[in-house]
């Protein structure tokens, strides 16, 4: 559909098709790495939508075939944490509002994870209603090597994958494909790239999830052969343990050569961030609704300002891009239950409410 009337230009670029709405993440240079600002201008139109009688579903996108979105923007938190500006905090409560409002939204809220979804990405779109794949989808939840977590509610999707696949996928930070986030429940339908450009006039006049399901899979095809499922086995035998430290054993000990790569992979993170996810999962695994994940990240979060790991991490990865943090503590038996438990304290006045 070309005579697409543009509501708004920007690093958010708001189309109208019908009674669809089109929010397209627009920071291509950047990977449309989501800022304060952006979620701000999502949350403002999905909110005005909610109402609209005119308005049946939402499309929500990147303006580049690289990236849904790659995630937040680290080095603004990075700079704001060093002057103790309050960014970072109004930030995650802002971006997990928003994520919230996309998973109760009353009508049919589509995103496309084409390219890159990571981190923040992943927020935008796994807890939308209808998560489109392509083959050039790449999803992670990566934040473990910059000394984070795995936050924007991810723990309680990945706390229900197939056995253990979440678990693995959130100490590891490995990306996977379109056949892979749908065996793990990140996503719902894959759609071939060159196909994208036919959804706006698809979905313009949908305003029921039974139309949009229709509608997607029409142009929906199986995606290529993914590899979770077969590692199941694997994964299964290794993850289940009580502690990191069990963990690392199993693996270790593992005569699958993917086992041992995930364990060197694991010796690189943050100590502290695997102690803290692990937590955070298997919390995650016996919360009602995902509310619950968004309240305990955000107390993670809080917490992960003022602990050492967050900004070297973001140090060595995006400003001095030596690739080589230095974490404090530098072993997992050094991170005590005690650093653990710091993380996931209650905030009393600054607890994170929803409106429902």
């Amino acid at each position: 559909m070309s005579d697409a009337a543009v509501l708004q230009d920007g690093n958010i670029l708001v189309r109208q098709y019908g009674a669809l709405r089109r929010l397209t993440l627009n920071r291509p240079k950047a990977l449309n790495a989501l800022t304060l600002d952006m979620a701000v201008t999502m949350t403002q139109w999905l909110r005005a939508w909610a109402g609209d009688d005119a308005v049946g579903a939402v499309l929500i996108d990147g303006a580049s075939e690289r990236a849904l979105c790659a995630g937040g923007d680290l080095r603004a938190l990075y700079d704001a944490v060093k002057i103790n500006d309050p960014l970072p905090a109004k930030f995650w409560a802002t971006e997990y509002k928003l994520d919230v409002l996309i998973a109760r939204y009353r009508k049919p809220v589509i995103v496309v994870m084409d390219g890159l979804a990571m981190g923040g990405g992943v927020g935008i779109s796994a807890h939308a209603a209808h998560r489109v794949v392509t083959e050039r989808s790449a999803i992670a939840m990566s934040e473990v090597g910059i000394g984070y977590f795995p936050d924007v509610g991810a723990s309680f999707l990945l706390a229900r994958t197939p056995g253990l696949a979440g678990t693995h996928l959130a100490l590891t930070g490995e990306r996977i494909g379109a056949a892979d986030a749908i065996y793990c429940g990140l996503a719902d339908v894959h759609i071939p790239a060159a196909t994208l450009a036919e959804l706006p006039a698809r979905l313009a006049y949908c305003r029921s999830a039974d139309e949009v399901r229709v509608r997607l899979d029409e142009v929906s095809t199986p995606p290529a052969a993914g590899k979770m499922e077969a590692a199941r086995p694997w994964i299964d035998g290794c993850y289940g343990g009580e502690t990191v430290e069990a963990i690392f054993a199993q693996l270790q000990s593992s005569k699958h050569d993917e086992a041992q790569a995930a364990f060197e992979t694991l010796l690189k993170m943050s100590p502290t961030s695997l102690k803290i996810t692990l937590r955070n999962i298997r919390a995650a695994s016996s919360f009602s609704k995902v509310e619950d994940s968004f309240r305990q990240d955000y107390r993670i979060s809080l917490a992960c300002i003022a602990a050492h790991d967050f900004i070297e991490g973001i140090r060595a990865a995006i400003v001095d891009k030596d690739h080589n943090p230095v974490w404090r503590p530098d072993s997992v038996e050094w991170v005590t239950s005690e650093i653990v438990e710091r993380h996931f304290q209650p905030l009393g006045d600054l607890e994170l409410t929803f409106i429902d």
